[in-house]
Formats: structure tokens, sequence, C-alpha cells
């Protein structure tokens, strides 16, 4: 669902290795490359020879919330210009090429370009045409290939996947914050409160024959008890569980007795009698 878990009040990550796409052909592909990169903050996108009227209301569509990220996006003419002011480049394939340049994984490559990003380098990412991938020339340009763990018999991605992948592997790197942690909503039960629900519940066992043989029960009973101690119970699970036994013990609640309704009222305008039952 587009937009869902966004929240466009929270300052927005920016920065991140520069994504280089070489010979895009459909502008659904670069919307969906800028949103993998929006994901987690990356935002300058540079296309290298892009098809002739490649941004229009597809791109636009796909790019979702990221939009700004396409509306930034920067057109070169070649790859060289494309990569000019950059130091460091990953080319991205799927194959050897027998070019004897190092070859990284995403995490590695993570890893390194969180480094050389805090170190105040610029470093760029080059991903190749949809159905070709990056031409040999391309990746001599290159100082390294990144590749991804993939099965040699599906190895393809498209190109938004590639990104996304690329994306995430800097971000984890980098140790950016989770968007959102476990919110605590009741403090933890105290000692008191948990041992009272503790005789509460191994009493109502007891007069019910839970504990037999009676030579086990110092056992069980500790059993019992860490089993909700691994829990780690706040204060509304132990009234939950307290309350639950309760109603198992004493059996269902009185219904609730309905409330009286007045006498009708007749409707507007009614002249005769007005029928009481």
């Amino acid at each position: 669902m587009v937009g869902a878990g966004t929240d466009s009040s929270r300052p927005a990550r920016e920065g991140g290795p520069v994504i280089i796409l070489v010979e895009p052909q459909l502008g659904e592909n670069i919307g969906m490359a800028a949103r993998a990169m929006a994901n987690f903050g990356l935002t300058e996108m540079r296309l290298v020879r892009p098809r002739h009227n490649w941004k229009h209301q597809k791109t636009l569509a796909t790019a979702a919330n990221a939009a700004f990220v396409v509306e930034a996006a920067q057109v070169f003419p070649d790859l060289r210009s494309a990569m000019a002011d950059l130091q460091f480049v990953y080319a991205t394939t799927a194959r050897e090429r027998g070019q004897g340049k190092p070859v990284v994984g995403p995490q590695e490559a993570g890893t390194a370009m969180a480094t050389r990003l805090a170190a105040g380098e610029k470093i760029g990412v080059l991903f190749g045409r949809e159905r070709t991938g990056l031409e040999n020339d391309d990746i001599a340009a290159a100082d390294e290939i990144l590749t991804f763990p993939v099965n040699p018999r599906h190895a393809s991605l498209n190109l938004a996947q590639a990104v996304l992948l690329t994306g995430y592997s800097y971000a984890q790197a980098a140790a950016m914050p989770l968007p959102f942690t476990r919110k605590e909503t009741w403090p933890p039960a105290d000692r008191e409160t948990v041992l009272s629900f503790f005789d509460y519940l191994e009493e109502a066992l007891e007069q019910r024959g839970f504990f037999r043989p009676e030579h086990k029960r110092p056992v069980m009973s500790r059993n019992l008890r860490n089993i909700f101690h691994r829990i780690g119970m706040s204060e509304q699970d132990v009234r939950t569980l307290r309350g639950m036994v309760v109603r198992l013990i004493e059996g269902p609640r009185e219904p609730q007795t309905k409330k009286r309704r007045g006498p009708k009222q007749p409707p507007k305008g009614w002249k005769g009698e007005l029928d009481q039952g």
C-alpha cells in the first residue's frame, strides 16, 4: 500500500551513495528505483542516456512518495561525466566478467561505503540496463564489483530490487535506527503482585487436584512459576491472567439486566392512542 508506514512528521534521512542508472529504458523502473532509494535515505540519482521522455506519469506514480528523488535526478550524456566527482565506484553485476577486479558482497560493500562516506568521500554505485546489465567498458570504469548472493540459476534482479538491496546494505552498515521500537504501555508488575497471583493460582489448582502426586508439588510449582517469569509480565498482564482464572473458577458473571425502556413516543403529529405493548 502506497504510504503505509510513512511518517512525514519525522525528519528524512539524506545522503548515502550516489545511484547511477546507465541507459535505463523504462520510466517505471526509474520510479521504482527512486522509491527503493528513499526507503533507506539515498537521495542522489544520476541517469546516463535515459530513454527520451523518460519522466512521465508512470515514472512518478511508481516512485510513490519518492517523486522528489525523480525530480532531482541529474541526466548525463556519458558515464565518465556522471562519475567525474566521485572518489570510489562500485559496478553491480550478476556475472563474472574476467576483469580481475575485487568482488564484494553487500555486507562488505555496505561497511566500506559507510566508512568512506563518513570520511567525506563521495561514493557511487552503477546499475546497468534492464535487459543486458552493464557492459564490460562500464565495469572497467569502476573500482570494485558488487554482487549479491543470489541463486545462480535465477541470478537476475530487476533494477529496483538491486537498488533496494544496496540501500539496505548501506543503511545496515551505517547503523541507521529502526523507524520504531516496542512501546511499553504498562510498567512491569512488581514482585508482590506477581507472587500474590502465584499464591492465588496455586491454591485454586490445589483445590482441583492439579499437584499430584503430592511429593512432586515443589517441582511442579517451580516449573509453573518459571513459565510466567519468562513472560516478563506487566501489571496489566497479571490483572488479565488473574481475572481469567477467577472466571474459570467462579463461572460466568450474572448477565447484566437490560435497562427498562421508557414508553414509546408517538410519531410527530400522532393524535390517536399509543400502544404500550
